[in-house]
């Protein structure tokens, strides 16, 4: 049980700093796509969204190529003396990625729903535009920004194919739940891989409950 445990905190602390990454990220791009009107704009709205209904594993093969020691990022981090490629940064480089549409859509949803009227009395008072989105559209849109970070959470707790493509499978270095339940399937390890698969579905029962109340909170 040891080692699923450890798979398990792997797992949630990867998951907790792919959440972490997608959140400044995911905010601006969210506020620009309810609020702004500007050419590109449906562009970078299908941009966004491409993981949802890319293949994971094409996703994976693209981070591959662009963080490999030949690619164009991974070139310049390896003269920094930074390795990304199967480590546990490429673990949360796959799971911000895979976990940011979701956090888009679901907080762009929030902003939509906010009455303009706040931001427009807030700008009548003198505030700026950054101003007002700190003091009255965040604060009002708190509910969708919290579960859109449980659900991406939740996206990278079950990530898998753009995982195991740019991190494999490496025991106590990269692998994850998903990993790992289809590393020990894959084996024979059906005990093992069972253990998992509960935990995860404790993980992913718990995240939905979760974001579903507070979505619920925001209709309400």
């Amino acid at each position: 049980m040891t080692d699923a445990w450890h798979i398990t905190w792997f797992t949630v602390a990867c998951a907790a700093g792919a959440t972490v990454l997608v959140l400044p990220v995911g905010l601006f791009v969210a506020w620009v796509l309810a609020r702004g009107r500007f050419p590109g704009r449906t562009a970078l709205e299908t941009f966004v969204s491409l993981p949802l209904v890319m293949p994971p594993v094409a996703t994976g093969l693209l981070l591959l190529m662009f963080l490999s020691r030949r690619g164009p990022a991974g070139s310049l981090l390896e003269r920094l003396g930074i390795e990304v490629v199967f480590t546990w940064k490429a673990v949360v480089l796959a799971m911000a990625l895979m976990g940011l549409p979701m956090f888009v859509r679901t907080v762009r949803a929030g902003f939509e729903h906010i009455d303009r009227r706040y931001e427009q009395v807030a700008a009548t008072l003198g505030a700026s535009p950054l101003r007002t989105f700190v003091t009255v559209s965040l604060p009002l849109a708190w509910p969708s920004v919290v579960a859109g970070a449980v659900l991406a959470f939740a996206r990278a707790v079950g990530e898998f194919g753009a995982t195991i493509i740019i991190a494999g499978s490496i025991p106590g270095s990269t692998r994850t739940l998903a990993v790992a339940i289809y590393s020990f399937t894959e084996t024979g390890q059906d005990t093992e891989a069972m253990k998992l698969l509960g935990i995860s579905a404790v993980i992913a029962y718990g995240a939905l409950w979760l974001s579903n109340r507070l979505a619920g909170r925001r209709i309400a």
